[in-house]
């Protein structure tokens, strides 16, 4: 409401307009005549006047008033005015310079609004003005639903369109005007009816009686029409239906009743024009049927809530101000939640209900509606209704529609077959049984896993229905880990590589240790299967052809996607997630390789430990993986092994956490012969540690020999597989697992030191595939003296 205009804006105007200077009377002095002395009125409407401002005086004689002494000298030829007037003060031409302001601003806001179509044949300042919404055009019965407010000094201007199904509102300020000041203002989302409401909050309801609302029993005419509806002349009677004869309009009363006494009244005709009573309280239509009910039904009309009556649920409420366009963003303060208020003002009779059935219509603002209500009384104790299908193509909308369609005992069977309110995060089991339907037909095809490639490692960790030992499954995450140049990077490059030769998944690949071209070089040989260069390591074998080389980089191209900074800095776990997600969306990838995990930025907070903050990590990872069906892998490098006899490590030897092994899906050690007594040099041990689903593998060592030249893997023959067995068992005896390193007293897990840095190029260390000397001389230098 645009506050009431000052005595002095009242008399400067006036002294200023071309009314006053002619002599004549205008509305400005009229208003100002009721707090001015009559002298002063009159000397000011003499005509021809001019105020100026002395000074301003207070004193002992003067406790309440601040008062300015003004010379009001005439026009020459006009008699002086005997004394001085006395006005609040104000600069003659600040409040030329400000009303001249508000015009310009009042002028861009009525352009502006213009170009929305809104285009009044008269406009209202300072005041709500109905009008005809130009979105909607007021609907089949064209009512004025817009509503648009201007502000006097010309700041703002917003409109609003109080039909449920068009909602339309918006807001436009002058250009000179802050957009900050759209804020403040208050007017970003305040619409007029939200306006009035908070006025009407320190209003006193207006109190009526039944006798003067001159009602009558319903005519003929108004009962064929609930007749028509279902509705029997009985539950008219007991919800005491009337009718109201108003300028030869015979419109349909439904009165709001607590305790018998009338509280309120909504009139509607047969073409569904509504009004009420103004002023009144606001309650449900009902509210005396749910009188210590424990279920209560709510719908969205009166004729609704008749309907109820009909199918024999008299424990029902109609809400009296039918649905908003849409949810709101947020639930206000009581005091402020004024299109609400009929909740707060029963919640007495609501409170006692454990459980509340939410009927509202089936369209876009009824379940707006059944939204709101629920905020406000505990999704928890909230049930919700699904409409039945009138006809083969078309669904009831609400009550009525199917109790006129197919009868009482079919709105008896839809309030009985109520379902819980949903609450997000919490879900019943039947509600994925489609996702369990499709598990159990194998309908997706990956349901089992998909194979590895190798058939040691498909009775182990796969991704098939075959004797299994392992398998890759959408939505998991495995964490592979091993001592360094033991082919952590090597095993994964050729899964992907098997994986996408099977099933054409495509992946992304954050990778840090690599170079993108040596990357690329490692995934081309085992795509084609010869060396990338003439060098040593590819002996007698044939280089790659530049066709084969170019139909490499298409097939790289369209299989692998990258994730990598473009500067020194580091990575953090969520700029890789949020990539990947990019990745799945823009993509369609299904795989995920972080390697490795000491290569991303692990800032925490200072209260946070190293534990606490690994395991919330592996949660986004899991979270991403399972919402997005992609399999992720995550290296992870061990701690620092004391007395390590050449063994492969285990998972809770993973730096960091004991996590790592804790919250993932599957935990992989992939381990690399290095003593010739117990084999040739080429074998890689994959020892699978943990499988949380036995439908896709179960825990179990599997050995594959890597071919330098073209860096693929392939299963190892028996002989070697049992010369390897026998060494691991031989070294698990001996192992350092078993007490051999130290508990930290602060995270309880193994003791955190730091792992020599030794370039890992993977397998690739020498031409006879055996580690280079200088890398072995260092591995052993560490493993005897570690502070060396």
């Amino acid at each position: 409401m645009p506050p009431r205009p000052s005595l002095h804006s009242l008399l400067l105007m006036a002294a200023s307009s071309s009314a006053a200077a002619a002599g004549g009377d205008s509305g400005l002095l009229l208003a100002a005549r009721r707090r001015l002395p009559v002298a002063a009125v009159a000397a000011v409407s003499a005509g021809g006047h001019r105020i100026r401002l002395l000074h301003s005086f207070s004193g002992p004689r003067f406790p309440i008033r601040h008062e300015v002494a003004c010379c009001v000298r005439s026009a020459p030829g006009a008699a002086r005015p005997p004394g001085p007037v006395t006005v609040r003060s104000r600069n003659v031409h600040s409040a030329n310079k400000d009303r001249t302001a508000s015009e310009a601003r009042l002028g861009q806001l009525v352009q502006r609004l213009k170009n929305e179509g809104i285009n009044p044949k008269q406009w209202r300042i300072g005041s709500f003005q109905r009008m005809m919404c130009p979105k909607c055009n007021g609907g089949s019965n064209e009512e004025l639903s817009l509503s648009v407010y201007i502000r006097h000094d010309g700041m703002n201007a917003s409109w609003n369109c109080f039909r449920s199904t068009c909602g339309w509102r918006g807001f436009v300020q002058p250009d000179e005007v802050p957009k900050v000041s759209q804020a403040k203002s208050g007017i970003e989302s305040e619409t007029d009816q939200e306006v009035e409401a908070s006025k009407a909050a320190k209003k006193v309801y207006r109190k009526i009686r039944e006798e003067d609302l001159n009602l009558e029993p319903l005519c003929d005419e108004l009962g064929a029409y609930f007749s028509e509806r279902m509705i029997s002349t009985e539950t008219l009677r007991r919800n005491k239906v009337m009718q109201r004869n108003w300028g030869n309009k015979i419109s349909i009363a439904f009165t709001y009743r607590r305790d018998g006494v009338v509280v309120g009244c909504k009139y509607r005709e047969v073409d569904k024009k509504f009004s009420q009573e103004a002023n009144t309280e606001k309650i449900f239509y009902g509210l005396d049927d749910i009188k210590r009910a424990q279920d209560i039904i709510i719908v969205e009309g009166e004729i609704d809530k008749l309907s109820m009556d009909e199918a024999g649920f008299r424990n029902c409420v109609s809400v009296p101000d039918g649905a908003p366009p849409k949810v709101s963003s947020k639930i206000p303060e009581k005091e402020q939640d004024r299109k609400y208020q009929y909740l707060w003002n029963c919640k007495d009779h609501l409170d006692s209900a454990s459980r509340i059935i939410l009927a509202t219509d089936d369209d876009v603002p009824g379940q707006a509606l059944a939204e709101e209500l629920a905020r406000r009384l505990g999704k928890e104790r909230c049930w919700r209704v699904k409409w039945p299908k009138k006809n083969e193509t078309d669904t009831c909308k609400d009550a009525n529609e199917v109790l006129m369609y197919l009868g009482p005992q079919a709105l008896r069977k839809v309030i009985e077959d109520a379902e819980l309110y949903p609450i997000r995060g919490l879900f019943a089991f039947r509600d994925f049984f489609p996702e369990i339907d499709n598990y159990y037909l194998g309908i997706h095809g990956d349901e089992l896993g998909i194979r590895t490639g190798w058939e040691s490692m498909d009775d182990l960790y796969k991704v098939t229905s075959s004797c299994i030992f392992f398998q890759v499954v959408p939505g998991e995450l495995t964490v592979v880990t091993g001592v360094p140049n033991s082919g952590k990077s090597e095993w994964i490059d050729a899964l992907l590589c098997n994986i996408n030769q099977q099933c054409g998944w495509k992946f992304v690949l954050c990778s840090m240790e690599n170079k993108v071209r040596e990357h690329a070089r490692k995934l081309l040989e085992k795509r084609i299967e010869k060396p990338f260069f003439d060098a040593r390591y590819g002996g007698s074998a044939e280089r790659m052809t530049p066709d084969e080389f170019e139909a490499g980089k298409q097939w790289l191209n369209e299989t692998f996607h990258l994730i990598r900074c473009e500067d020194d800095s580091l990575p953090s776990i969520n700029w890789v997630l949020d990539l990947a997600k990019a990745a799945v969306l823009r993509h369609g990838i299904r795989g995920l390789v972080i390697d490795p995990y000491n290569e991303l930025d692990h800032q925490r907070p200072s209260n946070q430990t190293e534990t606490e903050y690994v395991s919330q990590m592996l949660t986004k990872v899991k979270r991403f993986a399972q919402h997005h069906s992609c399999h992720v892998w995550f290296v992870a490098h061990p701690r620092q092994l004391q007395n390590w006899n050449g063994g492969p490590p285990n998972m809770y030897d993973i730096s960091g956490s004991a996590h790592f092994i804790n919250k993932c899906d599957n935990g992989i050690v992939i381990h690399r012969n290095r003593d010739q007594n117990a084999g040739p040099l080429d074998v890689v041990q994959v020892c699978v540690r943990k499988v949380r689903n036995k439908v896709i593998g179960q825990i179990g060592d599997a050995f594959l020999t890597y071919n330098r030249v073209t860096g693929k893997f392939k299963d190892a023959d028996k002989p070697t597989i049992a010369a390897a067995t026998a060494a691991s068992a031989q070294k698990r005896t001996n192992s350092y697992g078993t007490n051999s390193y130290v508990k930290s007293t602060k995270d309880n897990v193994a003791y955190e030191m730091p792992f020599p840095i030794v370039p890992e190029d993977d397998l690739d260390s020498s031409q006879d595939g055996r580690p280079s000397a200088e890398k072995t001389n260092c591995l052993a230098r560490w493993h005897h003296n570690p502070s060396s």
